[in-house]
């Protein structure tokens, strides 16, 4: 029998309710020790393992397992699995270049294209196998590791087709909530690109290469403003209303890691107001994946600050929203 979006939706609310909390947020921060925060983690049956990658890890798996059991079409988490395979092949094709043992450490699960099979088009340079979204970059990004030894150049083309289909992915399905999603992680995806491009000094050429068309951002005003440096771009960007571009570089103004954490919390607003209010479609689904990853960021944050021994007080104020 098929699925339908009212079990799913029954069920993903049900499954919204093993959140953490704020509360539960709290209680972490009176480990004492990293371990003592992954044994509360295994506790509380987030998830099993020795440290908190493998705790994280088990967590994620079991919730792509329990994803894949409940969505209607799968097919919804697309933009996301996509992001995996363009990390894997990164990880692949420098692991190749450089003759390193990368396989099971660093590839990334779930993804829409097999560990063997991206192996074997790298291996055999031979990218038939790939989406056709991914072949051409894929191919212009080995010859540019390959022939210039340019990761970041390499880097970019990969990065841009991503975002081209996840694009392309939510003008096609129909979601409101998807599309202004990804239109935002894409514009600031821009931003940070262009930003680390005006810091290095980076030319007109690569941005073209790296900037990707999108609502909101003036590409060409962008990269004129970059190649004349930060102040330049810094400028133009306080000007720009689109998706809290300027509250952003208010942020940025504090530090790079508070624009992050501006970036972060946009989208987990954007998510809680319309995935946890929604009654039909795909996005409660959309919204409880999405809780589950700022949950990990937000774990990632306290866990890392706990094993440092940073004051408290710092740490709460680097945390991101989260979906409860």
């Amino acid at each position: 029998m098929a699925l339908s979006y009212e079990y799913s939706i029954g069920s993903v609310r049900a499954k919204e309710t093993s959140l953490f909390s704020k509360a539960d947020l709290e209680q972490f921060f009176g480990c004492a020790s990293a371990a003592e925060f992954c044994a509360l983690l295994r506790d509380k049956g987030y998830g099993s393992g020795d440290d908190f990658a493998s705790v994280a890890e088990d967590h994620m798996a079991k919730t792509w397992a329990y994803l894949k059991r409940v969505a209607p079409d799968f097919a919804v988490f697309t933009p996301f699995l996509i992001q995996n395979d363009v990390h894997n092949f990164k990880v692949i094709l420098k692991g190749t270049m450089s003759a390193r043992d990368y396989y099971t450490a660093l590839l990334l699960s779930p993804s829409t294209v097999e560990h063997d099979v991206m192996t074997a088009a790298v291996e055999h340079r031979d990218m038939r196998a790939l989406p056709e979204w991914l072949r051409a970059a894929a191919e212009k990004a080995y010859d540019l590791l390959a022939h210039t030894g340019d990761a970041k150049a390499s880097d970019a083309v990969l990065d841009k087709a991503l975002m081209k289909e996840m694009l392309r992915f939510a003008q096609s399905f129909r979601s409101a909530f998807l599309k202004e999603y990804i239109n935002t992680t894409v514009f600031y995806n821009n931003v940070k690109i262009a930003l680390r491009a005006a810091r290095t000094g980076a030319d007109k050429n690569y941005l073209k290469a790296a900037l990707v068309k999108t609502e909101g951002f003036d590409r060409d005003s962008v990269i004129a403003a970059a190649v004349k440096g930060s102040e330049a771009l810094k400028t133009l960007l306080q000007k720009t209303t689109a998706y809290g571009c300027r509250q952003a570089m208010e942020a940025f103004k504090t530090s790079p890691s508070d624009f992050e954490k501006f970036v972060d919390d946009r989208l987990m607003a954007l998510a809680r107001e319309s995935c946890k209010r929604a009654s039909e479609g795909a996005e409660p689904l959309l919204g409880y994946y999405l809780g589950t990853e700022a949950e990990k960021k937000v774990l990632h944050i306290i866990f890392s600050g706990i094993k440092t021994g940073t004051d408290r007080d710092i740490i709460r104020e680097r945390l991101r929203e989260i979906y409860g």
